[in-house]
C-alpha cells in the first residue's frame, strides 16, 4: 500500500477512493473482486449503486461503510485516510461518521422503537436523557411517535425499516449507508421508504444506497454501475 499522509484536503467531498483494489486468496488462487476503484462522492449527494450478482456492489459496500479493507490503493473519509487504519480505529469510524441501514432490518428483537434508535448513541457515550430525546425526536420525523413502546415483532416490515433509518441518523454521521433498503418490502411500504430517503437527500444528507431498486435509481441524483469489479458507468441526472 502506498505511504500516504492520513489526512489530506478534500475540498469538502465526504468519500474519495483512489485505485482501490479488495482480492481474497483462496488457495493458491487469487479472487479480484473490486479493480481499481476510483470514485468521489461529495457531501450531499444521493448515489446509487448498481450491478449484476458478482459485480462487486456488496464488496464495495463493505470498503465504504469500513467493514473490510482494501487490498491496495487509499479511501478518504471526511478527510481522513482510513484504509491505513486497524480494525479498532475502523469501529470507531463506523461508529461516528457512518449511518447503516440493512436489508433485514437488523433491528433487536428486545428492544422497543425508542431503545434500537438509542443503540448507536449509547456506544458514543451520550447521556441517558440526550439519547432518549433524540431517539424521541428521529422516532417522529419517520413518523413512528406513536409507537415508541413497540418492538419489532409489533411493527410492520415498513414500519422496522422506519425504525432502521431512524437509528442510523442517530449520530448524525456524515453518510448514510443502505443496503437494498426496500428489499424486503412490499411496493406500498417501498414507496413511503424511498419518500424518506428522498426527503433526507433534500435536507442535505449524504446517501449511498447498494440495490438492485429501479424506484431508488430513480429517485438518487447519480447512479454508479458495476460490473465485473469495475465501475462501467457514473451517470448523473441533468
Amino acid at each position: 500500500m502506498q505511504n500516504v499522509d492520513k489526512t489530506v484536503k478534500t475540498d469538502g467531498q465526504t468519500l474519495v477512493m483512489d485505485k482501490l483494489c479488495k482480492s481474497y486468496q483462496l488457495g493458491t488462487m487469487e479472487l479480484k473482486v473490486l479493480r481499481d476503484i476510483v470514485l468521489t462522492i461529495k457531501s450531499g449527494e444521493y448515489v446509487a449503486i448498481m450491478g449484476p450478482s458478482g459485480s462487486g456492489k456488496s464488496t464495495l459496500l463493505n470498503m465504504i461503510g469500513c467493514l473490510d479493507r482494501p487490498t491496495s490503493g487509499d479511501y478518504w473519509l471526511g478527510g481522513e485516510n482510513v484504509a491505513l487504519l486497524e480494525d479498532d480505529d475502523l469501529s470507531l469510524i463506523r461508529g461516528a461518521r457512518i449511518g447503516f441501514i440493512f436489508q433485514s432490518f437488523n433491528l433487536i428483537s428486545q428492544l422497543n422503537v425508542i431503545e434500537n434508535i438509542e443503540v448507536p448513541m449509547y456506544y458514543q457515550g451520550c447521556s441517558e436523557h440526550e439519547s432518549a430525546e433524540r431517539a424521541r425526536e428521529l422516532a417522529s420525523m419517520v413518523g413512528l411517535a406513536d409507537r415508541l413502546g413497540h418492538r419489532p415483532s409489533e411493527l410492520s416490515g415498513g414500519q422496522q425499516q422506519r425504525v432502521a433509518i431512524a437509528r442510523s441518523l442517530a449520530n448524525n454521521p456524515l453518510i448514510v449507508l443502505a443496503d437494498e433498503p426496500t428489499g424486503n418490502l412490499d411496493s406500498e411500504s417501498g414507496g413511503e421508504i424511498l419518500k424518506i430517503l428522498d426527503r433526507l437527500h433534500k435536507e442535505g444528507k449524504t446517501l449511498i444506497v447498494v440495490t438492485h431498486d429501479q424506484g431508488i435509481a430513480k429517485t438518487a441524483e447519480r447512479v454508479v454501475e458495476l460490473f465485473d469489479g469495475r465501475i462501467k458507468r457514473d451517470s448523473r441526472k441533468g
